[in-house]
Order: C-alpha cells, then structure tokens, then sequence
C-alpha cells in the first residue's frame, strides 16, 4: 500500500493469541511485511483501499490474552506441520513470533472459577491494565482488540462471560473492538450503558469465512432469478480447537444461528434443512462444508445443487483478522465511532443495518473506503451500542467523535429497502466466547 512506514505503530491485541487463527496471523504479517509471500486475501490490499490512509502491516505490533501457555513460535512450528503454514515460514519469521509471545498475557476463567476468587470488575481491572501497558510500553498511536477465541456456548443468566469480560476491558482501554467470534462479546445487557457512552467504532460477529461465504453468494442468486428454494441443509466437518469447542450443542448453536440467519435474510423465508457440526479430530485446522440445496425451476421442475468447500480456517481468516485491524484503527483515526456496518462483508452476523448478500456488502465496504480516504463526512452513528472507555476517552473528547461519527446504517438500510434486499441485522441474542485456544 503507498501508506508511509513512518506512520506511527498500531497495536493489535487478540484475544485467544496463542490460537491458530492468531499464529497465523502474526506469522502471516511478518511474512507478508518482508516480502516473503503476497498478501493473498486481504481485501485491504487491492487497488480501491489505496491511499485510504490504513496503518502499513509493518506498523503493527501483536499481543494479547490466552490461557494456554505454549508459545508462538512452537505454535507455528506444528501449524507448519499440519500445512497451515508454508515448510520454513517459522523459523523465517522466528523473531516476530517471539516478540509477539513476549507481549501475551494470561487470560482467565469466568469469574469464580478453577479456584479463581476475582469478581467480574476485578477481572476487567486486570485486562485493561494489561492493554494499556501494551499500548503505552511500545508508544502506540492507538491499539484494536480482536477476539479469535474459540466460540462459548451461550452466558446462563446475567453473569458476564468470558468474551464480555475482555470487550469491556477493551472499552476501558480506549479500544475499538472487533469480535470475529459468535460469542457475546459487546452484546451483553450489562455492557449497554458502557457501549452507549462509548465513541468508538466496533465491528461483528462471527468471521464469514467459508460455508456462510458461499451462502450470502448463492442465497441472492436464487432469489433473484425467482428460484423457489425448498431446502438447505448443511453439513460442517472439521478438528482442532475451533472442532472441540463445537462438540458441545450450545456452542454449535451459537454458531449455526448466524449461518441460518443469511438465509432467511437472503430468501425472504427459511427454508426446510439444518446445518450440522462434527468434530473430526484427524482433520486438524481443515474444515469440510456441504450444502445440498433442493430448488423448484420454471413449472416446478425440482433441481438440486451441492457445494462442497474444503479449506484451512486459519489460513482463511488470518487476512480478514489483519483488514479488519487496519480498518478499525484508521476508522478510529477519523473519528468514526458505534457500530460499522460497513464491515458487513466480513461477518456472518453483522452489526448494525446491513444487507446479507455479499454484492451488496462489498459495495458498502468500497463506500467505507471513501470515507476513510476523506471523501465523506461522518455522521452520528444509528445504534447499537458498544462501551465506554473510562474517564480517559471521556476526556479525550468521546462526546465529539459520537457527534461526529458514522452513520452509514441508516444509508444502507435505505439502500437495501430500494434494491430489494432484505439486509437489515439484528443484534441477535447473547452468546458467549471462550478465551481458549483458538476460534
């Protein structure tokens, strides 16, 4: 990109950083950054994002939170072993995985737990301290939280789970956030009138990297040429962190629900089918989609189409982990702030009012693009609320960056109404995340 390398460093703190999606994308970066391989599916890369102004890859410093010790450079090594990751890319990049690992803090349980005496609030307390140590021992402009942990079932009564512990944390610190997860996060009942004062921008949930890819493509297709869809239904093959998270019902729900919600979106109704996830340990960090979708042509003439992606979820949603971290941090720069729906493109579960089908995402995402390169005036956001940032961010002017801030859902909500499509996004209901090994 023609950003300068002088421009000053931006952090990006994962949550789960120990994790494969994490390893990866720390080892992409640097890898990326040196000249080693292309920037291979990173949208930020491509022509329409030049000159937007986004903090260059060789800005960015890594750290983060996770609970398993094992660090990023062994990580690397067996990822490398798995395929994930190119023969020699590890020891190629060995210096950045350390200086990475060396930025990684411990994570916790939920409050209470494995002999964990700290409250909620004490936890948090923690956290953010851990961020704003970050933030101020490398000198940084301004720092993203990402959460890439692995999905959490959904929270039991009012008590914040693990993933709303660190969103609020991020708050706190003055960070904008990014939850490429399906779980809580931001969306908790208790984060509303944090997330409301807030004045930052925020982007989720559930990265759209595979299966619900191919949907949010073939859902309009079929709605567009006047094809009546009779069933879907899907199945999900995979291992590794993200396989063993899903094993457990709740969880797995929590992740299908955004899945299903592109199609009733896309279609206008719900089709008959269900979506099913097995854990196949053998399979490592590659995953297996199958969809079988029964559809009614011209005088009912029944017709079948099956897709089968295979692919490497790290791999996958490295690139979209390092785009979305430069479009918060420069969305930040220009004082944008609530919810960016926009980034639609991104998630299976967007924030903010959004159309579902990916055509009409990307043309919202290019409009973004406009507006980080200066070409469009900011407006107050919509909506959905997102967290404070404490006495600090208060006093560093929130209430001018709300006023000023983005108001595209509005715009787009209009635009999906006029081109017929039904795109508008709910929140949805909280789920939780883990901070465990990896999404």
């Amino acid at each position: 990109m023609s950003a300068s390398v002088s421009r000053p460093r931006v952090g990006v703190w994962l949550i789960g950083a120990r994790g494969s999606v994490a390893t990866t994308v720390v080892a992409g970066c640097a890898a990326v950054t040196a000249g080693l391989h292309p920037p291979t599916g990173m949208v930020t890369e491509t022509p329409p994002f030049a000159d937007c102004g986004l903090p260059p890859l060789s800005s960015l410093v890594f750290g983060g939170h996770d609970v398993v010790d094992c660090p990023l450079p062994k990580r690397a090594e067996a990822l490398a072993a798995g395929g994930v990751l190119p023969p020699g890319l590890p020891a190629a990049v060995a210096a950045e995985l350390a200086a990475a690992d060396r930025e990684i803090r411990p994570g916790g349980p939920a409050p209470g737990g494995a002999g964990d005496t700290r409250d909620a609030e004490d936890l948090i307390t923690v956290f953010t301290s851990d961020i704003r140590d970050f933030i101020r021992r490398h000198g940084l402009q301004r720092a993203v939280v990402v959460n890439v942990a692995s999905t959490e079932p959904a929270p039991a009564g009012e008590e914040l789970p693990a993933s709303s512990l660190y969103a609020a944390a991020a708050l706190r610190a003055g960070c904008p956030y990014v939850n490429f997860t399906p779980s809580t996060g931001l969306h908790h009942p208790a984060l509303a009138a944090e997330t409301a004062a807030s004045g930052l921008p925020y982007a989720g949930r559930d990265g759209k990297t595979g299966q619900t890819l191919l949907r949010s493509v073939l859902g309009p297709m079929f709605a567009q040429r006047a094809l009546t869809v009779r069933a879907w239904s899907g199945t999900n093959l995979l291992g590794g962190g993200d396989g063993a998270a899903l094993a457990d019902p709740a969880a797995a729900a929590a992740k299908n629900a955004g899945k299903e919600r592109v199609l009733a979106d896309t279609l206008g109704t719900v089709p008959e089918g269900e979506i099913h996830i097995d854990d196949v340990p053998a399979l490592g960090d590659w995953k297996t989609a199958w969809d079988h979708i029964a559809f009614d042509g011209f005088l009912g003439t029944r017709m079948i189409l099956q897709t089968i992606w295979q692919g490497c979820d790290s791999a996958l949603a490295a690139p979209l982990v390092l785009d979305l971290a430069r479009l918060l941090a420069r969305a930040h720069e220009q004082g944008l702030a609530g919810p960016l729906a926009e980034l639609a493109f991104y998630f299976k579960d967007p924030v903010g009012n959004a159309p579902s089908s990916l055509g009409e995402q990307y043309t919202v995402l290019l409009d973004l693009a406009e507006r980080l390169r200066g070409e469009g005036r900011p407006q107050p956001p919509e909506a959905e609320p997102f967290g404070a940032t404490g006495a600090e961010a208060e006093a560093a002017g929130t209430t001018a960056e709300r006023s000023g801030a983005a108001g595209a859902g509005r715009r787009h909500a209009a635009t999906a109404e006029r081109s017929g499509a039904a795109g508008a996004q709910a929140p949805g209901v909280a789920r939780a995340e883990s901070s465990g090994e990896r999404r």
